[in-house]
C-alpha cells in the first residue's frame, strides 16, 4: 500500500498518520475482509439494482406485491428486500426460496464481478509473511468461494469464509460473522483488523470489537461513518484506518 496525501486528526501531520497506520497494519495477526467491495465489486456487470428489482417482481408474480412496502419495492440492495420478507415471515418456506434466488444471483455476478484495484496482492501478501485471512460478508460463501476460485486465491482465506446464513437476522451490523470467524481461528479481536466499506461493517466492528480499515471507492462516501483518525490514500482508492476498537 503506498502512503500518499494523508491528514491525522489526532496529531495534525502526515508523520503521525503514517506511525499509526503501519502500527495498525503491523499488529494484525488476522485480517476479516468484507467481500463485496474491498475484494471484488460483485456487482459491476449484473447489477445490484436489477437483482433486487428482480426479487421484488418475483414476490409480486406469487400474489405478494403487499408484502413489502413502497420504500422496499424500490430498494437497490438486494439484501434490503430478502432483510424485508424476514421480519415478515422468519425461517419460512418463503425466505429460503427468496434467499436461494439470491443467491443465484450474486454467482451470476461473480463470473463478472472485477477485482478490486490492489485486492490480490495484497491479499497474496498478507498471506505469504504469515497473516491469517478470513472471509466475513452478508454474501453466500458459495459466492465466495466461486469468485476466489476463479482468481486463484481461495488458499489463501481457506476454509475461513463465513458469509450468509439461513439466520437472517445475524447478517451484518450483528457481529456474528465476525465472531464466527475470530472463534474459529482462535483470536483475539485486539490482534484482528476488519476491511470494510459500509457503515454495517463499522458497527459489526465495534460490537467484536476489531479495530478496521475501511475501504472506499471513486467518490463513494459514507455518511454514516464516525471520523478516522487517520487516513491514507492509494490511488485510485482512498483507505482509512480507526484504531480504536
Amino acid at each position: 500500500m503506498t502512503t500518499e496525501t494523508t491528514t491525522d486528526t489526532t496529531t495534525g501531520t502526515a508523520a503521525g498518520t503514517a506511525t499509526q497506520l503501519r502500527e495498525l497494519l503491523r499488529r494484525a495477526r488476522v485480517v476479516l475482509w468484507d467481500f463485496d467491495g474491498p475484494v471484488c465489486r460483485l456487482f459491476a456487470g449484473h447489477k445490484a439494482e436489477r437483482v433486487a428489482a428482480g426479487l421484488v417482481e418475483w414476490l409480486a408474480g406469487r400474489g405478494l406485491h403487499g408484502l413489502l412496502d413502497d420504500t422496499e419495492r424500490e430498494a437497490v440492495d438486494p439484501h434490503g428486500v430478502l432483510r424485508a420478507v424476514d421480519r415478515r415471515h422468519p425461517g419460512s418456506d418463503l425466505v429460503a426460496e427468496l434467499e436461494e434466488r439470491l443467491t443465484k444471483e450474486e454467482l451470476r455476478a461473480a463470473a463478472s464481478a472485477l477485482p478490486t484495484a490492489y485486492a490480490d496482492p495484497l491479499i497474496r501478501t498478507w498471506t505469504a509473511v504469515g497473516s491469517r485471512l478470513a472471509i466475513t460478508t452478508n454474501n453466500s460463501p458459495r459466492v465466495v468461494r466461486s469468485y476466489l476460485d476463479g482468481r486463484g486465491l481461495t488458499a489463501c482465506f481457506s476454509p475461513h469464509i463465513y458469509g450468509r446464513t439461513t439466520d437472517l437476522h445475524l447478517l451484518k451490523p450483528d457481529p456474528h460473522c465476525l465472531n464466527r470467524a475470530l472463534s474459529a481461528m482462535g483470536a483475539a479481536p485486539s490482534a484482528a483488523l476488519m476491511i470494510g466499506d459500509s457503515p454495517s461493517d463499522l458497527t459489526a466492528s465495534s460490537g467484536c470489537p476489531v479495530p478496521r480499515l475501511r475501504e472506499i471507492l471513486g467518490r463513494h462516501r459514507l455518511a454514516a461513518a464516525p471520523r478516522p483518525c487517520c487516513t491514507a490514500t492509494s490511488t485510485p482508492g482512498t483507505w482509512c484506518a480507526w484504531t480504536t476498537a
